[in-house]
Order: structure tokens, then sequence, then C-alpha cells
């Protein structure tokens, strides 16, 4: 099949290889751009962890704690100008303590929830009317804790990115600072056991694939015994690095996240990046201006 330019920068801007390599892998597996960075990583080529795909949609997330409930929501708008209006931060902080107080069961059904005689739904397309942009409620996530555990958490660049994580055996002090955390380290997992097994076996077979080429080409191969040692220690390093309770703590390295904890536990964690994942729509400025000048010419 023919590779496009805009699927190779795709895979160039998930991987940091170059574009040459980025079109050999996607040739090599019919475009499939997952297998391709499997491909990549397999030949060495790409970095051990996808980048975060780029921010598109605009827009501002934020949580609410409220008793033993606390909810973490993301709302979303077509500019950040939009974003850092008045009107825009009231309506998602008013669309945070609705989820909070009702816990709805998923985004239809929290557009369902009546608000002062309106559903949600009508809230946000009303006030999507007023500022003149298309508005829209993406994600919540809400948690309930028990009487042992306390709730963190963490907005930060103004709503951009915020955490909210729920810690038993342990004070708010500290759980607002592994929120702080999550915000900045975005872990994918709170510990091992919350890995998928599937998920462990594609990572133990992309780096089999990998150090037995790098074996296979250096000039002193190594026995398969200190070649199976070294997947293990990969495998090892990459598993640390996307569990919350095993990474560096960002306020104190020398300590991981479990470690700064002590006794405390962490049993649920979410974190919002406002647009993540979200194909952003692509302005061409040079061409816009060229078409108003010819409407002008008319």
């Amino acid at each position: 099949m023919a590779i496009s330019a805009k699927l190779v920068k795709e895979l160039r801007e998930k991987t940091g290889a170059g574009m040459m390599d980025c079109k050999k892998a996607l040739d090599a597996t019919n475009g499939n751009i997952e297998e391709a960075f499997d491909w990549l990583r397999e030949k060495g080529i790409a970095k051990a962890a996808k980048k975060a795909d780029r921010i598109a949609a605009e827009g501002l997330s934020t949580f609410v704690i409220d008793g033993d409930k606390a909810a973490l929501v993301e709302v979303n708008s077509e500019t950040d100008f939009v974003a850092k209006n008045a009107e825009f931060q009231e309506l998602v902080a008013n669309v945070a303590k609705t989820i909070v107080a009702n816990n709805p069961a998923d985004v239809e059904a929290a557009l369902k929830i009546e608000v002062e005689g309106k559903d949600l739904a009508t809230v946000i397309a009303e006030k999507s009317g007023k500022i003149g942009e298309k508005l829209s409620l993406r994600r919540f996530a809400v948690m309930t804790k028990a009487e042992n555990e306390v709730f963190g958490a963490y907005s930060h660049m103004g709503g951009k990115i915020t955490a909210l994580v729920k810690i038993a055996d342990s004070d708010e002090e500290k759980a607002r600072d592994v929120a702080m955390h999550v915000a900045a380290s975005a872990p994918q997992f709170i510990d091992r056991s919350a890995i998928p097994a599937e998920h462990i076996a594609k990572e133990t077979e992309v780096l089999k694939k990998q150090a037995l080429e790098e074996n296979a080409k250096s000039a002193k191969p190594k026995p398969e015994n200190i070649v199976e040692k070294m997947i293990a220690g990969r495998l090892n390093k990459e598993l640390k690095a996307i569990c919350l309770v095993d990474q560096e703590f960002v306020k104190n390295p020398d300590l991981t996240v479990a470690q700064f904890l002590g006794n405390g536990k962490v049993v649920e964690m979410a974190r919002f990046m406002v647009g993540e994942g979200m194909e952003h729509k692509e302005e061409d400025f040079a061409a816009e201006v060229a078409a108003q000048m010819a409407a002008a010419k008319k």
C-alpha cells in the first residue's frame, strides 16, 4: 500500500525516529502504525516508550472534592482563548460539581442529569451558543473514599493537566504530592499487579527480538543465558517506568513513590491531559489569507 507523508510524520512524532526509518517501518507493516512502532523498537531505532500524542483539542480539566466523593472532569472547547474565558471556566466548575453530586455511569448518563430544570446537555449547548464555540464534556472520573482513605488532587498549567488520587492510610498533604507526581510523570498503572498480562507479553516479545538482533550483530555474541538476563533486566526497567509506585518521586528522586508513602497505599488514580489523543484541526493560515485576498478582488 502507498504510505502517506502524514502517516510517516505521525510515526516520527511518536517515536523520534528518522523519516526514512519510519517509511521503512510502515512499508514493512503495511501501514499499521502500532506494528511499525514495534518494528522500529525491535531494530533499536525507536525509543522505549511512545512520546505523548500531540495535544490537539483545547479546553480545561478540573477536580472537585466533596466529602467522601471526588471528581475529575475534562470539558473541551475549540480554542485556547475560550478556555481562558471566565464563563467557560464557570461552566467547567459546574459540570464537575454536578458529576460529583450524581456519580453518573458514563458521559451519556451525565448529560441527562437535571440542573436547575434543564439537563446538563442543554446547559452546555446554551453556553456553547453564547460563547460561540462548540463545547463538549469529554470524560470524567468519580472516586468514593472510605474512612481510612484520603483524596489528593493537583492541577497544572491552569487546568491543562489535572490528576486525582485516592490513598489509604496516609494524609492529605502526601496525597496531594502524589497527585502532583501523577500529573508530572504520567504513570500508566499504579503497580505491576495492575498491568495486563498481554501488555507484559508484548513488551517481553519486543525486548527479546531487540536483544537477539543486537546479539547477532555483536562482535562477541553473549551466551543465551546472559541474553535472557539482559531481557529480564530491560523488562524490569520498562515496568518500573510505567508503574506509579516504582517511579522516582518528583520531589525527591532518591525515593520511589512507594518509599515516600511508607505505609500508605495508592488505591485509585486518574490523570487527564486536555485534548490527549484527539486530532487537531490543522490551520493553513497562508492559504486562508490568499483566499481572503482573492475574494476581496472579486
